[in-house]
């Protein structure tokens, strides 16, 4: 799908436009003993919000200016359509987002304050993602796929550069996991510079997209969705996610929607951080005792995103 020169060719081209979030140590926490030695990336204080930043900033970076002048349309949980209207106001260009209604309240309203259209359309986001696909086309306007465009996720997979430059000797890096696109971005990143790091994804109970086409051998489509993390709902992925998940990805583990909200609410409680649930779909795997970690393992648990969801 993509490979380690575009991710690299991605990270030069967006710099200026993201920023470096921190790494912080999970230490002196009621629940210090998760397995190994946990650090938490804070890309929760990523522009907009969320990773997302990322790979919105390189779609929009290289589309022509009449590309750009026509708009930009999306669907998303919640987190991709930040970062799309976030990008499209840095660089003057109309954004729509369709959502649907599950979506964060917290989210929505951010979406307006950065002056993009909003639509709620469907209770799960593939029925959001037709009729943002009907609007792009009606509107000549470009769509902006959240997980699928190659070249988000190139994007998305610059904070597999970022967490090497950061944790240079981790041993395992834990992502959460919606349509996959972050997951297969970082992969590619990481298995082409240390393969010897493991990735293990996280995806809710209630939407084990890709958890359901490893164990199966082959792309499918889940009958329903039973979570209510908008961020983490997709009921099926795309083809070249599925085989590049296969091929990098070592684990997929399953957490339910309560245990991400206790997670959310320890990192709330111990270092007063504001992770939306899919934020806290790492520490909810260490903490549900979903993992197993050597007691000398380095440990990267990706804070992904920002919200308030874990606390209604």
């Amino acid at each position: 799908m993509i490979a380690l020169e575009d991710i690299r060719a991605a990270r030069e081209r967006i710099a200026p436009y993201i920023r470096r979030t921190p790494t912080l140590p999970y230490s002196r926490t009621r629940d210090d003993d998760l397995g190994g030695h946990v650090t938490l990336k804070l890309e929760l204080l990523q522009a907009a919000g969320s990773f997302k930043a990322r790979g919105a900033m390189n779609r929009l970076l290289t589309l022509a200016p009449e590309e750009l002048a026509r708009g930009v349309v999306t669907a998303s949980g919640g987190n991709h359509g930040l970062a799309i209207a976030r990008s499209a106001h840095v660089l003057g260009v109309p954004a729509t987002i369709f959502l649907p209604s599950n979506a964060a309240p917290d989210k929505i309203a951010k979406l307006r304050d950065w002056g993009a259209g909003v639509h709620i359309v469907g209770d799960v986001w593939d029925e959001a993602n037709e009729a943002a696909l009907t609007h792009a086309r009606d509107a000549g306007a470009t769509y902006a796929h959240p997980f699928s465009d190659p070249v988000v996720v190139a994007g998305q997979g610059t904070l597999g550069l970022d967490i090497l430059d950061d944790m240079p000797d981790v041993d395992v890096i834990l992502v959460a996991i919606g349509g996959g696109g972050l997951i297969t971005g970082l992969s590619t990143a990481v298995k082409a510079l240390r393969p010897q790091t493991r990735i293990i994804g996280i995806e809710p109970v209630g939407s084990p997209t890709l958890h359901a086409c490893l164990a199966a051998g082959k792309l499918v489509a889940l009958d329903r969705l039973e979570t209510r993390v908008a961020t983490m709902s997709c009921r099926q992925t795309d083809q070249a996610i599925y085989e590049a998940v296969a091929r990098n990805v070592d684990e997929i583990v399953l957490v339910s929607d309560a245990e991400m909200e206790q997670a959310a609410k320890s990192l709330w409680f111990e270092f007063g951080l504001a992770a939306d649930l899919s934020g806290a779909a790492s520490l909810a795997a260490l903490r549900g005792g979903r993992l197993r970690m050597a007691a000398d393992a380095h440990v990267c648990a990706l804070v992904c995103g920002a919200g308030t969801d874990g606390f209604s």
